[in-house]
């Protein structure tokens, strides 16, 4: 027995609490304080250890004195944070910095705050937003693309190191509320399902509470939402007057308003990251109409009217160029009538829906002035997550998902229903031209990270409690990794060196805060490297050396070698907008700068560089939940993203459901992927089994029973015999009620990559939008239906 009490007090002894628990004596008397012993608590170790024990411990507790263990609060003076972040917009795209679209909000927040002019994004969303909120490049948190195009290669991955701890990780911990609303775009795609894991979700990475959607885009008036980790349905129908962006709108502010009132000290942080202004271009139909005529002068005179407006304002250095339209571009006076006359409501439509934003942006900030906490709220608004997008193709199109796909609708599609432009029955884009005159002064738009019209955007700080500065310009040069160390410093927070046990990849952007005070305090980002889809700059010590691969409509991968394309040197201290090519006069200089470039890619995990851009999209490039298996079983009321099911394109497959069908028959869905823009079902309707398949618009198929399927239990099939293993290929479809063939016909052509960015595989019932326009949703299916299964054959 001695022994063994030896050895237990000797355990004990060993214990890092220990020296905590205070001795009595036989009296109840304290011998011993609260020890010293404890784990340090500077902040850079997350999460905080656990508070001491701080009173006195007798035996019994008239003798005790207490000390509850409070929460961990948040630094004295700590503001709240919003970060407000838009989508695919251009540097010449609002009217606060010299664009066509009126910005009244944005506007008042600039007139009462600071707007920087040469700050810098990726290119691209994913990556944007990750970089933003984990204050490292892009490649060194493993989103050198979006999360759909991820690789086996360290930059590319789509996953979130644990070694780079995100903002609202390092917020929470350190006594702030934490919540997102919106876009998140940085969860591994197969992980995006009831399985999860969900670690890498926003209620997994940080934030308190997540309302928004997981993929790259959203349909506004059907969109695919999560709360925390749970599918939900919109609150209302389009019938309704629902949009995406003003729900969200409206959860932020309930959200930040519950946070008030049940706790006044508690600072909170709030990420609002809007789909809006991403394609598709939906727009409430009460905003539709103030823009028709304001572009009839076309792309070309609107980049010179900006550029004027710009310069009038005092947004861009006197004696700034207007870069020239690159020859890939067509001119605004080679356009046809009917051309124009499809460009010309696409604008219009896109405009309305930035104007929109502005407004819902507004009541957002006007809610936060209302409760009386605006004042002490940090607001960083960032307008774009990289220049406005050329994803719509020369022509744009009535459905970005057909354009995302390479199916091109041509422009009588289009014509045919212009009226339908900007409502829930369209997925509208502007063509390249508009989307190129939305990002003057300067050359090119999304994607092409080599040139400021892909990765320059507006920021706007506004904090009343932080600075004076009202109605002032920064011209100091910066990145969106510079985000976080900038609102760690104004919460007083240091940066974190181990977080859950990880020891932590430095942050690598620069506080902007010195900014604050101090309009022309020298730039203490002096190198920035910059890569999307082989587009390639690495700006350094005023200039700037850049390399562009392609254009950002064409999807395919490209010809010839990516490291024989060209570079071009700009002066960007003299050169604002990358106007004068210098690399035939500065070859030295030139040369200096691309070795640096190579030096930045090999520290970030930027090699291997890779322009694929469809060919990424393929699942067989990651770990899939699909990987290996032949058969899958789906029970009713199962959603899944694509990328969590099995790749079905040109394969041959079988959809085999088991139901019950009850006297006098039955209706509704059985299994669907994708929706109205591109997709296909399995379905009862009219008693009739039907599948139907939606090829982005441009052709449709149907193949339906010839009698219909009779009552009692049956299994009812779809065959699906693909004419060959290539993108595109038709396929024969036939159909059976247990074995009996009861039709066959035709797909001729099919989709040649995915079929969806933003709907869901569902199982007895339809979510998103309609596969065809011929039954309400949610066409949930009206017998018994036990299970589907799909069949790789």
């Amino acid at each position: 027995m001695r022994d063994s009490c030896s050895r237990s007090r000797s355990s004990r002894s060993a214990r890092p609490w220990a020296g905590w628990r205070p001795l009595v004596d036989s009296q109840g008397g304290t011998l011993q304080e609260p020890g010293a012993p404890s784990l340090p608590d500077d902040g850079t170790r997350l999460p905080r250890p656990d508070p001491r024990f701080d009173g006195k411990i007798g035996r019994t507790f008239e003798r005790s004195t207490p000390s509850y263990p409070r929460p961990v609060e948040a630094p004295a003076g700590s503001p709240n944070v919003l970060l407000i972040l838009l989508d695919d917009v251009g540097f010449g795209m609002c009217s606060t910095f010299g664009g066509p679209v009126e910005t009244p909000n944005l506007q008042e927040l600039a007139d009462n705050g600071i707007s920087y002019t040469r700050f810098h994004t990726t290119a691209l969303c994913s990556p944007t937003r990750a970089a933003l909120l984990a204050g490292r490049n892009h490649h060194s948190v493993g989103t050198g693309v979006i999360i759909e195009m991820g690789t086996g290669y360290p930059g590319y991955t789509g996953i979130i190191p644990r070694s780079t701890a995100l903002l609202p990780k390092i917020l929470g911990e350190n006594g702030f509320a934490t919540a997102m609303f919106g876009k998140w775009h940085n969860t591994p795609e197969p992980e995006i399902s009831p399985a999860g894991p969900f670690d890498r979700w926003p209620t997994g990475l940080g934030f308190d509470e997540f309302y928004g959607f997981n993929q790259g885009e959203a349909h506004q008036f059907y969109p695919t939402l999560y709360r925390n980790t749970v599918p939900v349905e919109p609150p209302s129908t389009p019938e309704q007057g629902y949009h995406l962006t003003e729900d969200l709108v409206d959860e932020a502010i309930a959200w930040t308003r519950n946070i008030d009132a049940a706790d006044p000290d508690k600072p909170w942080f709030a990420y609002f990251s809007t789909d809006a202004v991403h394609a598709p271009h939906h727009v409430p139909a009460d905003w539709r109409g103030p823009y028709k005529g304001k572009f009839d002068h076309g792309w070309d005179r609107q980049r010179e009217l900006t550029h004027a407006r710009q310069l009038e304002l005092g947004m861009i250095p006197p004696g700034t160029k207007l870069t020239p339209r690159p020859e890939e571009i067509p001119a605004w006076d080679e356009t046809t009538e009917d051309e124009r006359k499809v460009y010309l409501r696409l604008m219009e439509n896109y405009a309305e829906y930035m104007a929109h934003t502005d407004h819902e942006v507004g009541r957002l900030i006007e809610s936060l002035e209302q409760s009386g906490e605006l004042d002490n709220t940090l607001v960083l608004y960032l307008v774009g997550d990289n220049g406005a997008s050329a994803e719509g193709g020369l022509e744009g199109t009535f459905n970005e998902l057909a354009s995302l796909l390479g199916v091109q609708l041509g422009l009588e599609s289009t014509i045919n229903r212009i009226d339908e432009i900007g409502g829930p029955t369209s997925e509208p884009h502007v063509p390249v031209g508009w989307a190129w005159a939305m990002d003057a002064p300067f050359k090119w738009t999304k994607q092409v990270a080599s040139h400021f019209g892909g990765t320059r955007n507006p920021l706007v700080v506004r904090w009343p409690a932080g600075f004076e500065a009202m109605g002032e310009r920064r011209t100091q040069s910066h990145h969106a990794i510079d985000v976080v160390p900038t609102i760690l410093e104004a919460c007083k927070l240091p940066e974190p060196t181990v977080v859950n046990g990880i020891p932590q990849k430095p942050i690598e952007g620069v506080s902007m805060a010195y900014t604050f005070d101090s309009p022309d305090a020298e730039s203490r980002r002096t190198t920035q490297y910059f890569e999307m889809v082989g587009n390639r700059g690495i700006y350094h010590d005023g200039w700037l050396a850049c390399s562009r691969f392609g254009v950002p409509w064409q999807t395919a991968g490209r010809e010839g070698d990516i490291l024989d394309t060209p570079w071009e040197l700009y002066h960007i201290d003299e050169d604002f907008s990358q106007a004068v090519d210098l690399a035939d006069e500065q070859p030295e200089k030139l040369q200096e700068l691309v070795k640096l470039f190579f030096a930045e890619a090999a520290e970030y995990d930027v090699l291997p560089l890779d322009d694929r851009k469809t060919e990424r999209l393929d699942v067989a490039n990651r770990p899939s939940l699909t990987e290996g298996r032949t058969t899958f079983t789906y029970p009713n009321r199962l959603r899944l993203p694509e990328g969590a099911t099995p790749d079905l394109k040109h394969a041959d497959h079988t959809f085999s459901a088991r139901v019950t069908i009850p006297e006098g028959g039955a209706e509704g869905m059985l299994l669907t992927l994708g929706g109205r823009f591109a997709g296909f079902g399995l379905f009862l309707k009219g008693g009739m089994l039907v599948y139907h398949y939606n090829l982005a618009g441009v052709d449709r198929y149907q193949v339906a029973s010839d009698e219909p399927v009779p009552p009692g239990d049956v299994t009812l099939r779809m065959v699906y015999v693909s004419d060959s293993d290539d993108p595109g290929a038709g396929a024969t479809v036939t159909l059976f009620a247990d074995d009996t063939r009861i039709g066959e016909g035709r797909i001729e052509r099919s989709l040649p990559n995915r079929v969806t960015l933003d709907e869901t595989l569902d199982v007895g019932f339809d979510t998103g939008t309609p596969v065809v326009d011929d039954y309400p949703l949610p066409f949930a299916f009206t017998g018994r239906l036990d299970s589907v299964t799909i069949s790789l054959d």
